[in-house]
Parts: C-alpha cells; sequence; structure tokens
C-alpha cells in the first residue's frame, strides 16, 4: 500500500475537507469518510452503515481502505483524537473509485453534483493539470457529465414506469431505460410483485409484526443486501426519521410460504 500522505485542508468552492494522498497509487488522492458525510450533510454512522450494508462492493486497497486497522497510525495526523479514534469501528479513507460507488448507493442528483466538483478539481484532475495536460481535463470531465446525464435520464424513465399500470408501457419504459444506460434496446423481464409486511399482514388478517417474526421462522429472509426466491433486501424510509432502513420485500412464493405457515 503505497504511504499516506496528509496534504492539508482543501477548499472547492464551499466545500472543505482533508486532502490525502497515497493509499491508492502514486498520486492517487482519496478522501475520509468523516468528510463526505459532511460535504453530503450526512451523519457519519449513516455513511458507514451505508458503505457495511454493501461491504462486498468494496474491494480493500482499491476502493476503500479501513485506517482503523492500520498498524501505526496516527489519529491526529488525520484529525481524530484519540477517544474518537477508540470509539469508531471503522475509520474509512475512499479512492475516487471507491467514491463513485458510494454514490451510487447514495443515488441522488446532489451527490452526483458534488462528485463532479470534486473529480474536476481533487481528484484525478490534479494530476493533469500538473502535467499541463488540459485537453485530458475537458475529455475527463465532459464524459463524467455524459454518463451523469444517462444515468439521471435512465433513473427518470425508470421511476415512469413504476408509476404506470400498463405493462406493455411499462416494458417500453425499461428497454428504454436500459438502452440509454448501455446503448442497446433490450426487453428486460418484467419483475415480479413484491409486498411488504404489512401489505401481507393486511391480505392475512394478522399483525406486520407476525409475518416478520415467520419469515424468520422459516428462514425466508436471505443476508443483506441479498435476495432469494422468497424477496429482496430493499432500502425504505424509516417511519420516525429520514433516514433509509432495510425492509423485506416479499415476492408470492415468500407470502406462500407465509400464507401456509400461518394457515
Amino acid at each position: 500500500m503505497q504511504e499516506l500522505k496528509v496534504l492539508g485542508t482543501e477548499h472547492i468552492g464551499k466545500l472543505e475537507f482533508t486532502g490525502i494522498e497515497g493509499g491508492f497509487g502514486k498520486d492517487k488522492k482519496a478522501m475520509l469518510v468523516k468528510d463526505i458525510a459532511q460535504i453530503h450533510n450526512q451523519p457519519l454512522g449513516e455513511i458507514n452503515r451505508r458503505i457495511n450494508d454493501n461491504r462486498k462492493r468494496f474491494k480493500d486497497n482499491l476502493d476503500l481502505i479501513d485506517l482503523k486497522k492500520l498498524n501505526g497510525f496516527e489519529p491526529s495526523s488525520f484529525g481524530f483524537n484519540k477517544q474518537s479514534f477508540a470509539n469508531s469501528n471503522n475509520i474509512y479513507l475512499l479512492s475516487e473509485r471507491g467514491y463513485a460507488k458510494l454514490l451510487k448507493i447514495l443515488d441522488d442528483d446532489k451527490a452526483w453534483d458534488i462528485y463532479d466538483q470534486l473529480v474536476d478539481n481533487y481528484f484525478n484532475m490534479r494530476v493533469a493539470i500538473k502535467n499541463d495536460e488540459p485537453s485530458l481535463v475537458q475529455q475527463r470531465r465532459l464524459s463524467i457529465m455524459e454518463d451523469n446525464a444517462a444515468t439521471r435520464k435512465a433513473r427518470t424513465l425508470l421511476k415512469i414506469a413504476d408509476e404506470v399500470n400498463s405493462d406493455t408501457t411499462k416494458q417500453i419504459l425499461l428497454a428504454q431505460a436500459a438502452k440509454v444506460l448501455t446503448g442497446e434496446m433490450t426487453l428486460p423481464t418484467m419483475k415480479q410483485k413484491e409486498y411488504s409486511a404489512g401489505q401481507i399482514a393486511a391480505k392475512l388478517g394478522v399483525s406486520a409484526n407476525m409475518v416478520g417474526r415467520t419469515a424468520n421462522k422459516l428462514g425466508l429472509k436471505a443476508e443483506q443486501p441479498g435476495q432469494n426466491q422468497y424477496g429482496r433486501w430493499a432500502a425504505s424510509k424509516s417511519m420516525n426519521s429520514d433516514k433509509e432502513v432495510p425492509q423485506w420485500l416479499y415476492t408470492d412464493k415468500g407470502m406462500a410460504e407465509i400464507k401456509k405457515e400461518l394457515a
């Protein structure tokens, strides 16, 4: 692993964070998750949770480094005191690639706008600027803008598809979204119906809590954030806050198993 070097406080527009170099290769910049949390105006614990829920997607020393596991790590150099360091389960450092993966999980327009600023002015762009290669900067920026625009367009098509009642129209919209992202018009298999515990409870005349306990008893739920023939894990808004919490959505087969057990 490339030796880490603290560059000091970086300012890009109104964004302020600790500049770090190394860890992921020569001249490669990195960012602390605690700074990313502040930039996105989200609690550090929530960002860490989103990473941990998707930990298999992040490759060590390529996307992410857990500074907590490094021998000889000096917390004060990175803005941590001894108490905050001791109380933290993880202290994550992300590469540009790792940050891009996190953005796919956060998935909102503000996140992508911030990413544009950071890539243009902090990550690999600074290397090109130092080497007097402005054309590379412009090409990279245009490529990122085009990718982001395609992602937003596809996301809009998917949202519209979720709202329509016609299966034919839904399938056309899904195919258009696939074409935006891949360049090919494909007709995807229609997704199967999914039900929350509350919806199943209403159909069976029991409580949602009973549905959840029965699913746990039968072992229907996959490990987070996976899926199986009985359903899948999805992010859902908490009833008591704006935070997203994991929710198990049941397929028809999952509901059938619950119904059979409670019959």
